[in-house]
């Protein structure tokens, strides 16, 4: 009899082993649920398994609290989970929901910085993406320390901000995106663009300043080497750059009409004033405006004018410069909508 009750109990033993082998293998090869639509969740910092599984069922991610945890303990994982924003669904299995936590698969945000974007525009994009308060990267870009230590000179990290596709997560520290994108323009400048400014005697910032302006000047790919050319030429020349987008650069409530008032604003930055470069870069500029500062076109222009087409028409003097202002400028009643090409006139 005794004998009967062990095996009956030893059988029953396996046996509840064996359907718990079962649930426990159920529970982690399948989902919840089919639905895959997208939930984001964000586990914060010093969050403690237990707060973690509980905050998986509520979003009912994860059927048993008790099991999850379970799983975490016998894996060793649980100590593992990486904090940050994740995008996950139902349709995942706790062993795949657990991989990702633990890899550390965090929610990146997307943002695109496009070329001609001053450090205020920057900081604004980054602000709407949720990555950063715009006043804050501002500041970071002007901090003394962080500008030696990326090997920059100037007051500001205008100008270096390289334009391109970044992907962040919320937790990267708002020091580290600065970084990240000043970083991006020291892998495009490189050694041969290094050579070609000693070559041509201008330094880092005055290729980059230069760059800055030709990339406000024109979108037109084909242009930019010419403008490029224009500009050195009146550089060689000691002639006033007179370049409309440093003028607005210097303005603070700009409202998108250049007026002569504006053009006579007293500013480092009005090339309409000072002659030479600007002090340093009024935008960021894109890796082929950088080349067209380096390189500019075997061309002997010093004029150009909008032909409100989104390109220009080039000169090699004024009495060619002035009648192409009249045409393209001049309306029937013979005035300017374009205040700064008369000026222009004035070499």
């Amino acid at each position: 009899m005794f004998k009967k009750i062990t095996l009956i109990s030893f059988v029953g033993f396996f046996l509840v082993i064996g359907v718990s082998l079962f649930q426990a293998r159920q529970f982690l090869k399948h989902s919840p649920s089919s639905d895959a639509s997208d939930r984001v969740i964000e586990i914060k910092e010093g969050a403690s398994f237990r707060e973690v599984t509980k905050l998986l069922v509520d979003e009912g991610l994860v059927t048993s609290e008790f099991s999850f945890r379970l799983f975490g303990k016998l894996t060793r994982q649980e100590t593992k989970i990486k904090p940050g924003e994740y995008r996950l669904h139902r349709a995942m299995t706790p062993e795949l929901l657990l991989d990702t936590l633990v890899k550390g698969e965090v929610l990146q945000y997307r943002v695109v910085i496009p070329e001609g974007k001053s450090l205020k525009e920057i900081a604004e994009i980054l602000e709407r993406a949720g990555l950063v308060e715009a006043e804050i990267f501002q500041q970071i870009g002007r901090n003394p320390q962080i500008i030696q230590a990326l090997g920059f000179d100037g007051d500001s990290l205008e100008g270096f901000l390289f334009p391109e596709t970044y992907r962040f997560t919320k937790q990267i520290p708002p020091d580290q995106i600065v970084v990240r994108i000043a970083s991006q323009f020291k892998l495009v400048y490189d050694d041969a663009y290094k050579k070609q400014a000693d070559r041509i005697g201008m330094t880092q910032r005055e290729v980059v300043t230069l760059a800055s302006i030709i990339e406000k000047e024109t979108a037109v790919p084909e242009e930019r080497t010419i403008v490029s050319a224009v500009f050195h030429n009146r550089l060689k020349k000691k002639m006033r750059l007179q370049s409309d987008p440093t003028v607005i650069f210097s303005l603070k409530n700009f409202n998108g009409n250049l007026t002569r008032k504006d053009l006579k604003h007293a500013s480092p930055y009005n090339t309409y004033r000072v002659k030479g470069l600007p002090p340093g870069p009024i935008a960021s500029p894109g890796k082929e405006a950088i080349h067209a500062a380096l390189y500019p076109a075997d061309v002997d222009y010093l004029y150009f004018v909008s032909k409100k087409n989104g390109t220009h028409y080039f000169s090699l003097t004024l009495k060619e410069h002035n009648a192409a202002v009249r045409k393209f400028q001049l309306g029937k009643k013979g005035k300017s909508a374009c205040p700064s090409c008369i000026r222009k006139e004035a070499g």
